[in-house]
C-alpha cells in the first residue's frame, strides 16, 4: 500500500516536503506520472546529511496544475518561482526524466541560483524517429487516451514485474491526474532540444546518470551531455532501465551523495 508523505504548500499551490538539515540544500524533481514518493530511498539516505526538498510537479500529487501552456519553459518558470517562494538562495537540483529537463532549464536560465545539477534518465537531442514516437504518444495522451500500463512496459524489464519498485510506480500511475499527466508529457515530448545547447555554459558540477537498458534516455545521451559540460560526469548503472532511482536505489543514492561533495573547479 502506498504511504503518502505529508506535504506543505507554497502560496502558488506547489506541494513539497522539506527534510533534514545541514550540508547542501538539494531539491528533487520527479518525472511524468510520478510524485514525491518516487524519491523515497533518496530522501531517506540524503536527508541524513543534507536539507532535502522534494516537489510534486504541477497537476501531480498535491500540486495545483499549471495555468500556462504545457511547454517546458513554463515548467522551468514554475520551478524557479517555487525556489523563490521557499526563500532559497543557491540550490543543488536533481531531476528524473521530465524533472531532468526542468533541472536542465533551471541550470541554463538561473545560473546564479545553482550550486550543482544532476539529470537522472534525462533525454538529450532525440533522433527524428524517437521524437516522432514520443510526440505521437503525447498527442494520444492529450486526446484523452491515457493507457496507465503502457509506460511500465518501457520502464521495467519483465523480471522486475514482481518487484516493490514496479508496484510503487504502478500505484503512482494509477493515481495521477490525467490532465496533469497530459500537460507534463506534452512538455516532455517537445522539450528535449529547448536547452540542449546550453551545457557548455553551465559551470556548476553536473551529473548525468541513467541505466544502460534505458532506450529513450540512453547512456549515449548521458555521456554526450557530460562531454558538453565543463564539469560534467556520466554514470551508467548496468542492468537497469528508466526507473533507476527505485530499481537501483542504493547505487543512485550513493552517486548523488558523491555528487553533492564535488568541489567546483576554479
Amino acid at each position: 500500500m502506498l504511504q503518502t508523505l505529508h506535504r506543505s504548500k507554497t502560496p502558488s499551490g506547489a506541494a513539497y516536503i522539506d527534510e533534514g538539515q545541514g550540508g547542501e540544500t538539494l531539491v528533487l524533481i520527479h518525472g511524468v506520472g510520478m510524485r514525491i514518493e518516487a524519491w523515497g530511498p533518496q530522501i531517506e539516505r540524503l536527508s541524513k546529511d543534507h536539507r532535502v526538498i522534494a516537489v510534486d510537479l504541477p497537476g501531480h500529487g498535491f500540486s495545483a496544475p499549471l495555468d500556462t501552456p504545457p511547454e517546458l519553459p513554463n515548467f522551468v518558470a514554475w520551478f524557479s518561482e517555487l525556489v523563490d517562494e521557499l526563500g532559497l538562495e543557491a540550490v543543488s537540483v536533481a531531476g528524473h526524466s521530465m524533472g531532468a529537463l526542468i533541472a536542465a532549464g533551471f541550470a541554463a536560465t538561473k545560473p546564479t541560483k545553482l550550486r550543482r545539477v544532476a539529470l537522472l534518465n534525462g533525454v538529450y537531442k532525440r533522433t527524428p524517429t524517437a521524437r516522432e514516437a514520443v510526440e505521437a504518444r503525447a498527442d494520444e495522451i492529450f486526446s484523452g487516451a491515457f493507457d496507465r500500463e503502457a509506460p511500465l512496459e518501457r520502464w521495467f524489464s519483465a523480471d522486475e514485474k514482481d518487484s516493490a519498485a514496479y508496484r510503487l510506480v504502478h500505484d503512482l500511475l494509477q493515481k495521477v491526474d490525467p490532465g496533469g499527466y497530459a500537460a507534463a508529457y506534452r512538455a516532455f515530448a517537445t522539450g528535449d532540444a529547448v536547452y540542449s545547447d546550453s551545457w557548455p555554459r553551465v559551470k556548476a558540477p553536473a551529473l548525468f546518470l541513467t541505466g544502460d537498458g534505458d532506450k529513450n534516455s540512453t547512456a549515449e545521451m548521458a555521456e554526450d551531455m557530460a562531454r558538453a559540460t565543463p564539469q560534467g560526469r556520466a554514470v551508467v548503472i548496468k542492468g537497469h532501465r528508466h526507473m533507476v532511482n527505485v530499481t537501483a536505489p542504493e547505487e543512485v543514492s550513493e552517486a548523488l551523495a558523491d555528487w553533492l561533495t564535488w568541489q567546483p573547479a576554479t
